[in-house]
């Protein structure tokens, strides 16, 4: 039997290795060097284009947490960067040429991949594993949406950052809806006017991001993605008739209507995460952090993502993957990497390794792996095949998405070490009743 993996990135490479590797003959396409996406420029695969840090280290961390487990499932990207890191503090860092020249030669050199230098423009028959990434070009774009149907597909990725509902400060935020109407669904941060105009300030003079010229394209197209710095500048209480509107609410401290109330929206069933309505933002991220944690109840929130606006193409997972990665109306086909909402370079490659194991498995006969919710790999496949989630957008790995302890541990520290101990714990048992 033989599969096609398509895209040689990370979630690519990932996807091939535990393929050859479970014996099955994999051919890998990947359209450099004959064509270069608008955000590469290296010819090797595993290519770094922004960063290159994959993350902190430490295991007491969601993205040390998530390569501890990466590496017991036998990731070669984490295994690359290691023997390729440059220091960076606490953080796993690479020599981005060595590092991709490295994951190329592994791959290249494994007798079970054949490597085919071409740009696919339709789905290959036979089982596949689509891994094309945050760039995938317009004709294989447009093939991916003949398969799932436009309403299944994005082309701009305009979110508004996450926060923990553990790190909300309810002295002085509350729990409503607008004139009573549903069950408390929204967190309200209500604002006095001197509070919004000191808001409202800032945030019209924050640093903005720089977009690529092919984001600044993209944005040009995409009519539902005004950033909320952008809606601001219209005018010093356009936001107080918008996404900040006070209308229909009351705050319980003073009996009163606010000047100005920011809503914050449950972006998990679990309701340990939640979003910030109206506030897809292009601001810097320390300008996020800076200009947000001036709201009432925010002043000490965690952000788990940022808000971003760039061009990324990513399916409704939700509504078209299980757990393993798999399309559900089609299971000869997987998805994995960025297209499938996971966001991050190592989320990408963890997503890669599940999804090339388990459709190994399927090939030799066996149950796919489903990954117990406390691991990070387990929480992050949950997450995008989590039909409970409406407005879909992508996410990176974070503490927030994992099982609250039973316990409360208020040491932050302390607690994400239990977390991650937690988790370790119950890979490797996942692990042996998968043999």
């Amino acid at each position: 039997m033989k599969v096609s993996v398509i895209g040689a990135g990370l979630a690519g490479c990932e996807a091939a290795w535990q393929l050859a590797n479970n014996g099955v003959q994999v051919d890998l396409y990947e359209q450099k060097p004959k064509k270069h996406s608008p955000a590469h420029s290296y010819d090797g695969f595993a290519e770094l284009v922004c960063s290159n840090s994959l993350k902190a280290e430490r295991i007491d961390s969601a993205a040390g947490l998530l390569k501890h487990e990466m590496e017991l499932l036998g990731s070669i990207i984490v295994e690359c960067a290691k023997k390729t890191a440059v220091a960076a503090g606490g953080a796993l860092a690479v020599d981005r040429e060595k590092f991709s020249d490295l994951v190329t030669q592994k791959i290249k050199s494994h007798s079970n991949i054949n490597i085919i230098h071409e740009e696919l423009t339709r789905i290959s028959s036979g089982y596949c594993i689509i891994a094309t990434g945050p760039l995938t070009s317009d004709a294989f774009a447009a093939s991916i949406k003949e398969l799932l149907g436009v309403e299944y597909l994005s082309f701009f990725d305009a979110a508004a950052p996450i926060v923990t509902a553990e790190s909300i400060d309810f002295d002085k935020a509350f729990f409503a809806s607008r004139y009573g109407k549903g069950d408390d669904d929204y967190i309200n941060c209500p604002m006095d006017k001197e509070e919004y105009e000191l808001f409202y300030n800032q945030l019209i003079n924050a640093e903005i991001a720089p977009l690529k010229e092919f984001d600044k394209a993209s944005m040009k197209v995409y009519e539902g993605c005004m950033p909320v710095e952008v809606m601001a500048k219209r005018g010093q209480d356009t936001l107080r008739f918008g996404p900040l509107k006070p209308v229909g609410l009351t705050d319980p401290k003073t009996g009163k209507r606010p000047w100005a109330v920011v809503q914050l929206r449950k972006e998990n069933a679990e309701g340990t995460l939640y979003n910030l309505v109206g506030f897809q933002t292009n601001l810097k991220f320390g300008e996020q952090k800076r200009v947000f944690s001036l709201i009432p109840g925010l002043e000490g929130s965690e952000i788990v993502r940022y808000g971003v606006m760039h061009r990324n193409t990513f399916i409704d997972s939700p509504r078209l993957l299980d757990n393993s990665f798999n399309l559900k109306k089609e299971k000869r086909i997987y998805f994995a990497g960025q297209i499938t909402g996971v966001e991050g370079y190592i989320e990408s490659a963890a997503s890669g390794i599940l999804a090339g194991k388990n459709l190994s498995r399927i090939l030799l006969g066996k149950e796919p792996i489903v990954l117990p919710r406390d691991t990070m790999l387990g929480a992050l496949s949950h997450y995008i095949s989590d039909e409970t989630v409406q407005n879909f957008q992508p996410m990176g790995c974070n503490m927030g998405i994992l099982p609250s302890l039973p316990e409360r541990i208020k040491d932050k520290k302390l607690r994400y070490q239990t977390i991650a101990s937690r988790g370790i714990d119950s890979l490797k048992e996942c692990l042996v009743q998968y043999e």
